[in-house]
């Protein structure tokens, strides 16, 4: 079971990214990070940039509580959105997915920033995080395997209603602590 004491929506700030918990009213600006069709190319829901499929996807990221916008500090901008969730099949560990970032935002650091702020925030508290990445999305296989995290196993796993297969990768604290020298205690 999670640990109690761990903070699902910390505010983080790193040095381009302000990560904070969402809002009902943040519903417009995630919808214009997440309305370009080539965000969801490779996901299987290909039709997520539609504002009436979006939608129910926004409703269920705020019931989760567990939902952060990621915020580029230049511009306050929305630029997409991540969550920190328990898997029934890792019930002792942590997960993080649901994440999409705007397309203007690939190819960068962006997604080590946000990544480095969520696993730091994690590794406070679990030895190993674990992230759910659908056998289509090639991209985000990658963009996982550069954190160094390993594809473990695969399963058929309910993370949103519905069971679905997944590509199940973990990452290990002195895996990231000695990929990236962050500053965990």
């Amino acid at each position: 079971m999670s640990r109690p004491d761990f903070d699902f929506q910390p505010e983080l700030v790193g040095d381009t990214l302000r990560l904070r918990p969402l809002k009902h009213d943040d519903f417009a600006g995630l919808y214009s990070a997440a309305s370009h069709p080539q965000i969801w190319a490779g996901h299987p829901a290909k039709d997520r940039h539609k504002k009436e499929v979006f939608e129910p996807y926004f409703l269920f990221l705020l019931e989760s509580g567990t939902t952060l916008v990621i915020i580029d500090q230049q511009t306050g901008q929305i630029i997409g959105c991540s969550r920190y969730y328990v898997s029934p099949d890792q019930p002792d560990s942590i997960a993080i997915g649901f994440t999409f970032l705007n397309h203007a935002y690939w190819g960068g650091t962006t997604n080590l920033e946000l990544k480095r702020l969520m696993l730091d925030h994690a590794f406070e508290q679990f030895p190993e995080v674990w992230f759910h990445i659908a056998p289509s999305n090639v991209r985000s296989q990658k963009a996982t395997a550069k954190l160094g995290a390993e594809h473990i196993y695969d399963a058929t796993v309910d993370l949103s209603g519905a069971p679905a297969a997944w590509m199940c990768f973990r990452l290990k604290k002195d895996v990231w602590r000695e990929r990236h020298q962050t500053r965990l205690p």
